[in-house]
């Protein structure tokens, strides 16, 4: 594994490289950080900062490359990961008190902006830490029964495995109407969701089919209702040290922002570190066709999209 670790200077950063050198550690991961700092005259603070982040990488039996840029954060980040390959993106961002967790949900800081910026524009996977984690033992790992997010489950296992964690699959269900409470006891039982033929229990077997081989598998956790209360209310209930988020490759902006939602949500309001996958091209393009063809059908018009 290739990864960057990118810092401004603050504390958050320092916080995600802490976090971050456990999965360098593991991986024998090649490692990069890269400062950067948006006026002239202050490379001297952010020297100091760098060589702390490279002490931090050390103690992990790390020899890190550092390098400098001075410019707009998100535009050096998305620069770099262009010229050079990575196989994950590590930032900072800051950890929300009681108080501003009330206040975003009409706000969102500059930092939790240009994490969604760098989430958005760059091609590898983000990992983006709120607080100093000390350890990383049990990892959640969100799915989706569209969309086979194969890069996510395959890159969660590598992180997975070299530390000793444990990976919870964890789906949300839409909830039905009252007058289907049955099926809500009948999906609520896992086994019997594995054994059907069901969309949902075909992609849950493939997806614990792939952890067991890796050797991290923990156990399913389903649940009825929206995604981002259940999953905070999963996460309130058990507790991860990880959240791995799979997103479809946007190809426009109409997409990015159709399928971005519940990722912007989780990376918004969570408080613990959150990894950000993107799935492969040829994947949202057919999702994403299947999403919109019902759109046009009703317009009375054909789309490109419809047709494939």
């Amino acid at each position: 594994m290739k990864i960057l670790f990118c810092s401004d200077g603050s504390s958050q950063a320092e916080n995600a490289v802490r976090f971050g050198a456990q999965i360098a550690a593991a991986s024998k991961a090649e490692t990069v950080v890269l400062g950067i700092t948006e006026k002239t005259g202050e490379e001297n603070a952010l020297s100091e900062a760098l060589q702390r982040a490279q002490d931090i990488l050390k103690e992990h039996q790390i020899d890190a490359e550092l390098l400098t840029r001075v410019g707009n954060p998100e535009r050096e980040i998305v620069k770099h990961t262009v010229e050079t390959h990575y196989d994950m993106v590590v930032i900072g961002a800051v950890c929300k008190n009681p108080f501003r967790r009330l206040l975003d949900r009409w706000w969102i800081s500059l930092h939790a902006y240009r994490a969604h910026k760098i989430i958005e524009s760059v091609s590898p996977p983000v990992l983006v830490v709120f607080c100093d984690r000390p350890a990383l033992r049990r990892i959640l790992l969100c799915t989706d029964a569209d969309v086979y997010f194969d890069e996510a489950i395959q890159l969660t296992g590598k992180i997975a495995q070299p530390v000793g964690a444990v990976v919870n699959l964890f789906h949300v269900m839409p909830e039905p109407p009252a007058m289907y409470a049955d099926l809500i006891r009948l999906e609520d039982d896992k086994d019997r969701v594995l054994e059907s033929n069901s969309k949902l229990g075909q992609m849950l077997r493939h997806q614990k089919d792939l952890l067991e081989q890796i050797g991290v598998f923990g156990e399913i956790r389903l649940r009825h209702g929206d995604v981002i209360p259940e999953l905070l209310k999963e996460l309130h209930e058990t507790e991860y040290d990880l959240v791995v988020s799979g997103t479809p490759r946007a190809e426009s902006k109409l997409q990015r922002y159709m399928m971005g939602d519940v990722t912007r949500e989780i990376t918004h309001r969570a408080e613990l570190p959150v990894l950000v996958i993107k799935a492969g091209q040829g994947q949202i393009s057919r999702f994403f066709k299947e999403l919109t063809a019902p759109l046009f059908r009703r317009s009375g018009k054909t789309s490109k999209a419809s047709n494939g």
